[in-house]
């Protein structure tokens, strides 16, 4: 952690909701006039999209599994250095894993790729991270120490199976039959890897349908906002002011000490009033270190 470089991780698997999640930071970056630079976890994947269906391949003639949930597709060691050396001094270098032919074509490359590194603005004031590992910890690395701050994105699992399989044969053209065989093979490294992340996040959403989900995998949409409930967990933040919370959002109720839950489509507003503060507070701790650096290197007059 840092507190002249800080680093906000939002940490979900696919389809979890994470870029919904990015849609509302942006607007609190904005509203508090924060220049973020924003990386996609997928960025630290270890291989292009042809490759991986290779590794794939491979890996089942040896029956075995490997997903992006786990270490063997994804370079752990790369992602805690990124965040190790951005705390130190706020800089990086970073690639796009380029999903799409839209993302693709300005780079006059292929989905499926990766673009070429390129170095963090100069101005950055803040790192802003969504992905599937933000407090990922392995026997090698631990990357959830480096951050400041620390979301998880959690529906729960047969609701997060349907946003998957929802948008990855809608959006990106995969078979129904094609992204239910990735879930299947995921399973074991999302217990291992994915799950534990949200015991060390400060705050879970966690989106809960009001909806029969019974059978995801005949699921033809995505229950809505207006069909949910959100549940929100804190963990480890100070001063949380549940009785504002309470009063500003209609509808909503404790579950437990530490746990908020919201009707659904009052979750964007929910995300504003609760982590806009913390981020000012990230800001402001920001500012008096670099005024107190300031101070220190000014030279007395003889």
């Amino acid at each position: 952690m840092s507190a002249k470089h800080p680093i906000i991780a939002v940490t979900g698997s696919s389809g979890a909701g994470t870029t919904t999640t990015t849609t509302a930071f942006k607007h609190i970056f904005r509203q508090l006039s924060i220049n973020a630079s924003l990386v996609e976890g997928d960025s630290f994947h270890r291989y292009t999209r042809v490759e991986m269906e290779v590794a794939i391949r491979k890996a089942k003639e040896e029956r075995r599994a490997i997903s992006y949930f786990g270490p063997e597709a994804n370079d752990f060691q790369s992602l805690e250095a990124f965040f190790k050396q951005y705390g130190e001094d706020g800089q990086g270098q970073l690639r796009r894993y380029l999903h799409t032919f839209d993302e693709a074509v300005p780079f006059n490359q292929m989905p499926g790729t990766f673009t070429p590194y390129q170095p963090l603005p100069d101005d950055s004031e803040l790192l802003y991270y969504e992905g599937l590992h933000g407090a990922v910890v392995t026997e090698q690395c631990d990357v959830a120490s480096h951050a400041d701050l620390l979301i998880g994105m959690v529906p729960i699992v047969n609701l997060e199976w349907i946003q998957k399989i929802v948008r990855d044969t809608n959006e990106r053209g995969h078979s129904r039959a094609k992204v239910m065989d990735s879930i299947v093979r995921s399973m074991d490294d999302y217990i291992e890897h994915m799950t534990p992340q949200f015991s060390r996040t400060h705050i879970n959403f966690q989106r809960v349908p009001t909806v029969d989900t019974s059978n995801p995998f005949s699921a033809k949409a995505i229950p809505s906002l207006d069909e949910s409930f959100v549940v929100i967990r804190f963990r480890g933040v100070k001063d949380v002011n549940f009785t504002y919370y309470l009063q500003m959002i209609s509808g909503s109720f404790m579950s437990r000490v530490d746990t908020l839950v919201v009707p659904g489509g009052k979750m964007a507003l929910a995300m504003e009033l609760i982590l806009t503060p913390l981020i000012r507070k990230l800001k402001e701790t920001r500012q008096q270190c670099l005024l107190a650096g300031q101070a220190t290197n000014i030279q007395p007059k003889e």
